[in-house]
């Protein structure tokens, strides 16, 4: 039919026939875009070849379906895109001059030095193309780069091991520039994949040599900037992965040679020259001052973007993991504790003094302060039980998580006043641990006087608490803890101190006296059941629901224990324990009766039940 004899219906459909078409193909083209190759453009779609039209002019009015592409035609496409073939090719062309290079010197057609001159020529010959090929925006750079890498790395731990025509020194020193110069072509270029290599293949090659016999001190200087490389590596987009990596060979070649100074010295034998155990301590302290740095350096980078989660752990990690070991080599080697724990504070110090430092940037949050405070803090939790004694520790960390708190107030940061609540949990913990060790027969100085002040600092911890609410724009408390829930962790650290604190005077009264185990066991529910029924009290006359509830806890424990006296106890000692949680129970009984009767009852109409909530929660 030709065009003149088309009706007005007829073209009408047929246009719209082909708008339906053309959407359908716009549509499957997006598609195939997102699923192959998710950063191209849509004007990259005219690169698609066109269907056949759905309909002839000899069929007006039919629309079949186009026919989709196959599976295979997709792949094929997306190998175009990522120049597969001509990558794949040009890979096997330059590991068969490499191979041809290692087939000549392993038949001693040239010596092994000169076949390591050749081979590393090789390397770095393939390293400048790549370099040549991202100026000129091949797609064939990243095979050069990597393949002079790689084969770099390789021929520098193989000469060493096998031929030992290459020195240690200079494969150390030749591992370092090949990383050095990946990091420069990233840099320029922009690009991850240099620099990824080039760092991984030095770490890894410089572990790799004489293992499992290394020189530890060269060796650490390949990680050490291995771990610099690293840093720069961050500012790439999926570098990620690097960092950590780099950090873990880092750590468990610490571990390998703190486990070979450890078994050296519980043999009591001369150490090998390569563990070289004068080294450790100096490594450590420099190796803790460069990760000091880079987490530094990190968090200043990240200015008001978000932080990234190495940069956040890595202060935590560099200090509890350098203690630990520095710890364990003193101890072992019988040097100074004094000097040791002088280290350690100074170290400490200038966790502190990093927090301190990004304080004053003036952004909203102090973002990655807590990082330092929380590295500082651990170090002081670890380092004054050893050096003071776990219980007069547990007061001094007592003072430095209200502290702590204060300036979590004054920078404005939710995490600092969260760190502040684990504080007064590690003061707890240590002077529990002090209890453990020594029983209830500790010297009333070194037991129940270092309790009651933990107890008092604990429980002005949390007055402060109740009286500053935490900070509006805090992500932790704006969005997982409004109601400052976890301020209560103080109050329970202030009775667990006092429950020991009479615990211990308890002891003293009855030292001695009739009764036996059996006495003191009972005094100790009771003084559990006295102290919910005291607690209930006060929550009732001022209408505290977070005492309430903290009342009710107690209860509990007190329910356990007079428990387990039916079973440990007899005669008077057990009757007033049961008596003691009997009245205790009744009542909180009452109390929660008169509490649902005298509360008023929240309508469906209020505005906003939740601040209701929270301020009778905070009274």
């Amino acid at each position: 039919m030709s065009g003149e004899s088309l009706t007005i219906e007829e073209k009408v459909d047929r246009l719209n026939g082909q708008i339906e078409y053309l959407s359908r193909r716009v549509a499957d083209v997006e598609a195939r875009l997102a699923v192959f190759a998710p950063g191209l453009s849509l004007a990259a779609a005219a690169t698609v070849p066109p269907a056949s039209p759905p309909f002839s002019r000899k069929s007006p009015g039919k629309h079949p379906a186009p026919e989709p592409d196959s599976l295979s035609d997709e792949v094929i496409r997306w190998a175009s895109r990522a120049s597969l073939f001509p990558r794949l090719a040009t890979l096997c062309f330059l590991m068969v001059i490499a191979l041809i290079l290692r087939t000549i010197t392993d038949n001693g057609i040239v010596n092994p030095l000169l076949g390591m001159g050749l081979g590393m020529g090789y390397a770095a010959a393939l390293m400048a193309a790549g370099w040549y090929q991202y100026r000129r925006n091949s797609s064939l750079a990243p095979v050069f780069v990597a393949c002079g890498a790689i084969l770099m790395s390789s021929i520098v731990v193989e000469t060493h091991a096998r031929f030992q025509s290459l020195p240690l020194v200079p494969a150390y020193w030749t591992l370092m520039a090949t990383g050095a110069g990946m990091a420069f072509v990233s840099r320029q270029f922009k690009v991850f994949l240099p620099v990824s290599v080039g760092t991984l293949g030095m770490c890894l090659a410089g572990a790799a040599i004489d293992y499992p016999h290394p020189f530890f001190p060269y060796l650490f200087m390949i990680l050490l900037t291995a771990n610099v490389l690293g840093y720069y590596a961050g500012t790439l987009k999926r570098c990620g992965w690097l960092r950590w990596t780099v950090l873990l060979v880092t750590l468990g070649m610490f571990l390998l040679w703190w486990m070979r100074l450890d078994a050296v010295a519980a043999r009591k034998i001369p150490s090998a020259p390569t563990l070289a155990p004068r080294w450790f301590l100096p490594i450590l302290a420099a190796a803790s001052v460069v990760f000091l740095a880079i987490a530094l350096l990190g968090i200043v980078r990240s200015r008001h973007e978000r932080i990234s989660v190495f940069d956040f752990c890595l202060p935590a990690i560099n200090a509890v993991g350098s203690y630990l070991a520095a710890r364990a080599v003193v101890g072992e080697a019988g040097g100074s504790a004094l000097a040791f724990l002088l280290a350690v504070f100074l170290f400490a110090l200038l966790q502190f003094g990093a927090a301190s430092w990004l304080s004053m940037r003036k952004i909203e949050g102090v973002p990655g302060t807590n990082s330092f405070v929380f590295a500082g803090s651990a170090l002081l939790a670890l380092a004054l039980p050893a050096a003071i004694g776990g219980a007069p520790a547990a007061p001094v960390l007592g003072v430095w998580a209200l502290g702590v708190a204060v300036l979590s107030d004054r920078w404005g940061s939710g995490a600092i006043r969260a760190t502040s609540y684990l504080l007064q949990v590690c003061g707890l913990a240590s002077l529990a641990l002090h209890f453990l060790a020594n029983g209830p027969a500790a010297t009333p100085f070194g037991g129940t006087v270092p309790a009651a002040a933990l107890a008092s600092v604990a429980l002005c911890h949390y007055r402060w608490c109740r009286r500053h609410a935490p900070p509006a724009g805090s992500p932790l408390f704006g969005s997982y803890d409004r109601q400052d829930r976890s301020g209560a962790v103080t109050l329970m650290v202030s009775l667990i101190a006092a429950f020991l604190l009479l615990r211990g005077i308890v002891w003293r009264i009855l030292a001695g006296g009739p009764g036996g185990p059996e006495t003191f066991q009972c005094s100790q529910s009771i003084i559990v059941n006295l102290s919910a029924l005291g607690l209930g009290l006060y929550a009732f006359r001022t209408r505290n629901r977070e005492i309430r509830n903290v009342a009710i806890l107690v209860i509990a424990a007190g329910a356990l224990r007079s428990t387990a006296d039916l079973f440990g106890a007899k005669g008077l000692p057990l009757v007033l324990s049961v008596f003691s949680f009997g009245l205790a129970a009744a009542v909180q009984s009452v109390i929660l009766g008169r509490w649902q009767r005298s509360s008023p009852t929240v309508s469906t109409g209020s505005p906003d039940p939740d601040k209701e909530t929270a301020s009778v929660f905070c009274e």
